[in-house]
């Protein structure tokens, strides 16, 4: 009888990946129903290797932890790789996303990551240690985090730059 059990595999003997999660902002929204009130959550997550691959989605659901669990899975599909000089970014650059302006300056070792709210979690995610960021204009999570992410993807290498310009770096 043992024997024609099949066995199932949920997943579980796989390794354990090494992407961490950070929720920046969790929204509550209210339907007026002939009952009641009808809520359904939506969360802002941010996820990242601290390697230099760093994504971000808005789950929706009727529970919080659901909202987390799709915004978390979206954002693995949506990881991008950054560009970084050391545990800094080359150079300074400014992102903007509709009224969200983030610009990012690199610092020297040991300055950490001057930043605040959803631009702090995309930079520490991404894996970069030291680097001064100032956020302009609107201060909405969702507009900031979508702006430090435009900000990183100009982030180009001295031999990119050297490589387009066809000269020597």
């Amino acid at each position: 009888m043992a024997e024609r059990r099949r066995k199932r595999d949920f997943g579980d003997d796989r390794p354990k990946s090494d992407i961490a999660e950070r929720v920046v902002k969790i929204n509550r929204c209210a339907k007026v129903v002939k009952g009641g009130r009808r809520f359904s959550f939506s969360a802002l997550v941010v996820v990242g290797d601290h390697k230099g691959q760093v994504g971000y989605a808005l789950g929706k659901a009727n529970e919080v932890a659901d909202a987390i669990r799709k915004g978390t899975e979206q954002a693995k599909r949506n990881m991008v790789t950054i560009r970084m000089k050391d545990l800094t970014i080359p150079h300074e650059v400014t992102g903007k996303f509709e009224a969200a302006k983030v610009m990012l300056r690199p610092a020297s070792p040991g300055t950490g990551v001057i930043a605040g709210g959803g631009a702090r979690a995309v930079l520490e995610l991404s894996g970069i240690r030291d680097v001064l960021s100032k956020s302009l204009g609107a201060r909405n999570a969702s507009n900031v985090v979508k702006a430090t992410m435009a900000a990183l993807a100009q982030l180009r290498t001295r031999e990119e730059i050297a490589a387009l310009r066809a000269v020597e770096a």
